[in-house]
């Protein structure tokens, strides 16, 4: 492994379950920055603002901060706001993530159910799935992606952790809206190139020094190996075997969890000769 001088670091299921810490998480990333290693913690969450999840992570311990977070609401922002500026968006998401979403314009859901042509959105915005997806609501969307608005998705994870265990996530809907309706959306958050590329200029890192560590193999790991990035699966979270099995490409680390990462980081230093 290449001397890795920076890491990328999902949180659910990862670092936390159900936003309680997993087993020697608080530890490992003491551990990481007393070597002095820049970190960035990139999730796909999107039931809180990066604030919100700063203090969450740092009341359970974490040395974390808000510019040590990037999310998928945020990504999103930043590309409606450069494709999309002035837009009237539809978001679809379970959660008020309205403070990273600076910038957006964001219509009333039942406003833009009816048929009034003030009241339609120029873009569909799909965020984290829950109570919000309802039939009304997704029905409402296959509306107007039938007429042609075009959809942004904040990430299309089919499911995630949680403390009783594996719930449905926004991929389950989304991939029946975009057969139904013909189209495809466009994802801001993992596993999209552009994603890991705003957390590698935030860092101001190159792919081959940067370590990402997930628990989803495709949209954390493989992607991440896409863009040049070493990848560490992970097994917990959401991680499954059929699915490492199933899955179109091998890792190019896999640790049992979180906690495990100083040993890895620390015996590669030792094979690139130490710090010198």
């Amino acid at each position: 492994m290449e001397r890795i001088g920076a890491v990328l670091i999902d949180i659910d299921g990862v670092l936390t379950v159900s936003w309680k810490p997993l087993p020697g998480a608080v530890e490992a990333m003491e551990r990481l920055r007393a070597n002095g290693l820049p970190l960035l913690l990139v999730t796909n969450t999107t039931s809180r603002t990066r604030a919100s999840i700063a203090g969450k992570l740092a009341a359970s311990g974490f040395p974390v901060g808000v510019d040590d977070i990037l999310t998928a609401p945020a990504a999103t922002a930043a590309y409606l706001r450069r494709h999309y500026p002035g837009a009237r968006c539809l978001l679809l998401n379970t959660g008020d993530v309205s403070d990273d979403l600076s910038g957006i314009t964001l219509v009333d859901a039942t406003e833009a159910a009816g048929d009034e042509d003030a009241a339609r959105p120029d873009v569909i915005v799909f965020g984290g799935a829950g109570d919000a997806f309802t039939y009304p609501a997704l029905n409402a969307a296959f509306g107007h992606l039938q007429r042609g608005v075009p959809l942004v998705a904040m990430h299309r994870n089919l499911y995630w952790r949680t403390a009783g265990g594996l719930d449905l996530d926004t991929g389950a809907f989304l991939l029946g809206l975009e057969r139904a309706a013909r189209t495809e959306a466009v994802i801001t958050g993992k596993p999209a190139e552009a994603f890991f590329a705003a957390a590698l200029a935030h860092l101001d890192a190159t792919p081959s020094g940067t370590l990402m560590v997930g628990d989803d193999i495709e949209s954390d790991v493989l992607a991440a190996q896409r863009s040049g990035i070493t990848g560490v699966l992970v097994k917990t979270g959401k991680y499954l075997p059929e699915t490492h099995e199933a899955a179109d490409g091998t890792p190019d680390h896999v640790l049992d969890s979180f906690a495990d990462l100083p040993a890895l980081l620390e015996r590669a230093e030792g094979a690139n000769g130490g710090s010198g």
